[in-house]
């Protein structure tokens, strides 16, 4: 294994399916403040091989550790030698008045972009932190392919694949999600967080809709198609995540798109371990294409 970078600690580490489940903290230039995220090396990994690597992007509530912990992944992830990354869902210890008020907004609910607005605007720019600081430091700890990336997620999360996905074209080569919130300008989560981290302009809103952002492609970012599951008992489905609107985009788009609707399932955990292995599929085949 690789020396461990200036900065970073290894918390602690598991062995699992062959494997190695770790969790990590480190010192993050882009938030300001100690940052953690769990890796699960694949045993292929382990040898030094260089190995393809999923970035799970967790919902609201969450930490580095919910996926990993509930999703089931590493079973699947050992046999099909990928590594699995989980960041934080936000900046912790900033200590912003009224960041632990809501669960919707502030700690645990980074919405995965840079905000512009104060106070946020000093610690929560966790899409300059995933996109960049955190994918160059793992370039240092962990063997991964960097030309065979791909992101997926749940929730916010889903959202954050979306978006950070089609807002930095070739960096994710497969691209899959949970529930996402798909159209957060046009629901109350992504409203409440677009305001207090974006303020009012909503042209800076639009920027992180996947729905609206696919509208806007000229040719389809993912040919090999995107992947999204939704449970049709999710208690957020009518109110919040509104996935036929990024499935007209993708229409719009010529974006291949399997929206897989499961009737009796919700929005949570027991949601995703059932269909996390096709998920794992769907991301290892289109990076071994």
């Amino acid at each position: 294994m690789k020396a461990l970078p200036e900065g970073v600690e290894l918390l602690s580490q598991h062995a699992c399916f062959g494997g190695l489940q770790q969790f990590y903290s480190h010192a993050s230039t882009e938030i300001g403040l100690p940052m953690r995220f769990s890796v699960f090396l694949p045993p292929q990994a382990l040898t030094g091989a260089a190995c393809p690597a999923i970035f799970f992007l967790a919902g609201l509530t969450c930490t580095e550790e919910t996926f990993m912990i509930k999703a089931g992944a590493q079973r699947v992830a050992a046999r099909e030698g990928l590594i699995l990354i989980t960041p934080d869902t936000s900046p912790r210890g900033a200590n912003i008045p009224g960041d632990s008020d809501a669960w919707d907004f502030g700690v645990g609910a980074g919405f995965y972009l840079d905000a512009t607005e104060a106070p946020w605007n000093a610690h929560y720019r966790m899409e300059s932190y995933i996109v960049h600081e955190l994918r160059a430091l793992l370039n240092e700890l962990i063997p991964v392919d960097k030309e065979r990336i791909g992101i997926m997620g749940h929730s916010m999360g889903g959202h954050g694949a979306l978006t950070l996905a089609l807002r930095h074209p070739g960096i994710y080569k497969s691209l899959s999600a949970f529930a996402p919130i798909a159209a957060p300008t046009e629901c109350a989560w992504g409203q409440k967080a677009f305001q207090g981290y974006l303020g009012n302009d909503h042209a800076a809103w639009a920027k992180h809709d996947a729905s609206l952002l696919m509208a806007q492609q000229t040719k389809p970012p993912f040919p090999q198609g995107i992947l999204i599951d939704q449970g049709e008992a999710d208690q957020f489905l009518a109110g919040q995540l509104y996935p036929h609107l990024f499935e007209t985009a993708c229409a719009k788009a010529g974006q291949p798109l399997t929206l897989r609707r499961h009737a009796n399932y919700d929005h949570g955990y027991y949601f995703i371990s059932s269909f996390i292995e096709d998920h794992l599929l769907h991301h290892k085949n289109q990076l071994s294409a």
